[in-house]
């Protein structure tokens, strides 16, 4: 449970007016530029104040296969709170901040409670809340505007990767009627790391455009994770509250 808690929030698994993805003829369009494509992909960006999305999620790895229900609650770059029941029951909770991470669970009967350092240290990417956030949003890991590009044209979608001289290559699949992203990879070769993330599909609810779900791929040498999460319900700017209490009886775990 401890892994899969690590791998599904860390990793590799807001009242405001709405605001309609941006549509145009669904023809991919050779003369665009790699900062138009992107300049366009923020024009989608989600404008609300909270998110509420009941979840089911299959998750595998070479020892174990498990499949487990979530609800996340979010308040807009403010705080995300993840709880994950078996069979109806809480096993984990998670509470995400731009500050901190905090997550329990009671099979081992322990906790976290830190900042996002030791996080990105033990999966190898630098983790924030933006980019948690943008994960469970089905936006760009990142922040396109920061990197440099190359631009393709690729099954009829846009494909962007980063040429930047880092160890970390990048690459983007945007959507060519919406420029919503379909598919992005992070990738260190060095270390024989691959993170990929799909959005199969997407879903309009009150005005809104999200993913229908989340499919992770994880590979570090010769060990694939995967993570489904299929959004069931979906539904916005609710009044939602974020309890959380560590029970006095949990040890508390440091990652070093």
């Amino acid at each position: 449970m401890k892994k899969l808690i690590g791998l599904l929030f860390f990793g590799l698994l807001v009242s405001c007016s709405a605001k309609k993805a941006i549509i145009v003829e669904p023809t991919a369009n050779y003369k665009l530029s790699a900062d138009k494509i992107i300049e366009n992909h923020y024009k989608n960006e989600l404008n609300f104040n909270t998110l509420y999305i009941k979840s089911s999620i299959s998750y595998k790895d070479p020892n174990q296969s498990q499949n487990v229900t979530a609800e996340i609650k979010i308040k807009k770059d403010k705080i995300i709170l993840v709880s994950i029941r078996i069979l109806g029951i809480t096993m984990a909770k998670a509470l995400i901040t731009p500050d901190k991470v905090q997550y329990y669970e009671k099979i081992n009967s322990s906790y976290f409670d830190g900042n996002y350092s030791a996080l990105s240290k033990l999966l190898g990417i630098e983790l924030d809340f933006q980019k948690v956030q943008n994960l469970l949003l089905g936006q760009a890991f990142d922040n396109l505007k920061n990197e440099k590009y190359n631009f393709a044209l690729e099954d009829n979608k846009y494909k962007l990767e980063s040429i930047s001289n880092s160890d970390i290559i990048r690459k983007i699949y945007l959507l060519d009627n919406n420029f919503l992203i379909h598919k992005e990879e992070i990738a260190q070769p060095v270390l024989e790391r691959m993170l990929q993330v799909i959005y199969p599909a997407r879903k309009s609810a009150e005005e809104f455009n999200l993913p229908a779900g989340i499919a992770i791929e994880a590979n570090q040498k010769s060990e694939k994770t995967t993570i489904n999460i299929n959004y069931n319900t979906i539904s916005f700017n609710e009044e939602l509250s974020f309890p959380y209490s560590v029970p006095n009886s949990y040890e508390r775990i440091f990652i070093n």
